[in-house]
C-alpha cells in the first residue's frame, strides 16, 4: 500500500489571493496575444490612445498589461502568507476601487486618462476591487482554536 501524498492546507484566503494572482497574470499575459487582443497593432506604449482591446472589450496598452503582469506576480508572491494574501486581497481591491473611481471622474480620451480606460475597464475596476476586498475580509478571518 502506498501512503498518499499529504500537502500543506492552504487557507480559503491564500487561495483567493493566488487565483486572483493568476488571473492578473495571465490577463497580462493574453494582452500581449495577437487575437486575444482585437486590434493588436494598434497597441501603444502607454496613453489613452491605444486601440487595442483584450477580448475585443478591455482598452489595453503595453504599460497596462506590463501592470496587470506585475500584480500578478505580487499576488503570487504574496499568497504564500496569510498576512500577505490579505494585504494583497485588500490593498489591491482598494487600488481597484480607487482605479474605477478615477476611471468615472476623468473624461475618456483626454490626457488625464493615461492608464488608457474605457467603459468596460470601469465595470470590470468596480468588480475587481469589491470582489477582492470581499474575498480578503470574508476568508481573511483567522479560526481559533481551543
Amino acid at each position: 500500500m502506498t501512503t498518499p501524498i499529504l500537502l500543506p492546507r492552504r487557507s480559503a484566503l491564500r487561495g483567493s489571493a493566488t487565483m486572483v494572482g493568476a488571473a492578473f497574470l495571465l490577463a497580462g499575459v493574453l494582452g500581449f496575444v495577437p487575437g486575444v487582443t482585437i486590434g493588436y497593432d494598434r497597441l501603444t506604449f502607454a496613453g489613452h490612445d491605444s486601440g487595442a482591446l483584450l477580448l475585443g472589450l478591455f482598452q489595453v496598452s503595453m504599460v497596462h498589461n506590463l501592470v496587470h503582469l506585475a500584480f500578478g506576480v505580487a499576488g503570487l508572491m504574496l499568497a504564500r502568507t496569510f498576512n500577505g494574501a490579505r494585504g494583497f486581497l485588500l490593498g489591491g481591491g482598494a487600488i481597484y476601487l480607487s482605479l474605477w473611481l478615477y476611471g468615472r471622474l476623468i473624461e475618456q480620451d483626454s490626457p488625464a486618462d493615461f492608464v488608457p480606460l474605457n467603459t468596460a475597464d470601469n465595470r470590470l475596476h468596480l468588480l475587481l476591487g469589491a470582489t477582492m476586498i470581499a474575498l480578503g475580509l470574508l476568508t481573511g478571518r483567522r479560526s481559533r482554536k481551543p
